[in-house]
């Protein structure tokens, strides 16, 4: 009994470890890789625990390897967009300008009953209050509202993203019709030499750019874009 308890305590206190490490997002907010390496930790830490004839580092070794993999694969998908899309694919828009977008729901093997009821658990039981919706990589919805006044004169706009930690979006660039240059101009005309030295920029359909450097204050900034793909 005594050694089943002090297993207990130590594969605990190793859990507890290794999900602090992998950060404090809740289930609800994890990328499809990190859901899955919790998942398997959990079931890898019952063993020892449970059959007091396998050896205690049965136990101990595939948690340990977990949490390593499940770090290094955050820090490789926080460096390569192509690795970030591979392990946790990518955010699809759902509702747009033109209504419900069919086709990135079958690529997201969603039906209509899906987005309806993903919709009223927003809280919104009108599809007509929503101007854009997205299903982020994490399954959450993200949604903008239509403006409640149709003849407003500021209509609401959908930020595409551009740059993460550096890493420009080329996808992103071709829908709003602008192009890596234009946005390196926009940055060099604010101080900021080039996309590497940017944290997190986005655009919108009138051509405003939000731009966080990395190691100075954020400022707004207007390229010149076609919105090429229907944005």
């Amino acid at each position: 009994m005594l050694i089943v308890f002090i297993k207990t305590f130590i594969i605990f206190v190793i859990v507890l470890i290794a999900v602090r490490l992998m950060g404090k997002r809740t289930l609800s907010e994890m990328q499809p890789f990190e859901l899955v390496t919790t998942l398997i930790i959990a079931e890898v830490a019952c063993i020892p625990i449970n059959d007091p004839y396998i050896p205690f580092y049965s136990g101990i070794i595939p948690i340990v390897t977990l949490c390593f993999l499940e770090v290094v694969l955050s820090f490789i998908s926080r460096k390569s967009l192509w690795a970030r899309r591979m392990m946790s694919g990518r955010a699809m828009i759902v509702i747009d300008k033109n209504g419900i977008n069919y086709e990135n729901l079958k690529k997201m093997n969603m039906n209509v009953h899906d987005l309806i009821e993903t919709v009223h658990s927003s809280g919104y039981m009108d599809i007509n209050e929503i101007e854009y919706a997205i299903i982020e990589t994490n399954g959450k919805m993200s949604v903008v509202e239509r403006m409640s006044d149709p003849t407003a004169p500021t209509p609401a706009l959908l930020p595409l993203v551009l740059i993460v930690d550096g890493k420009m979006n080329g996808d992103n660039l071709k829908t709003a019709g602008t192009t890596e240059t234009a946005i390196n101009v926009a940055l060099r005309k604010h101080g900021v030499k080039s996309s590497k030295d940017v944290l997190y920029a986005d655009i919108r359909q009138d051509g405003m750019m939000y731009v966080s450097p990395k190691k100075s204050k954020y400022f707004t900034a207007k390229v010149g874009i076609s919105g090429g793909n229907g944005w």
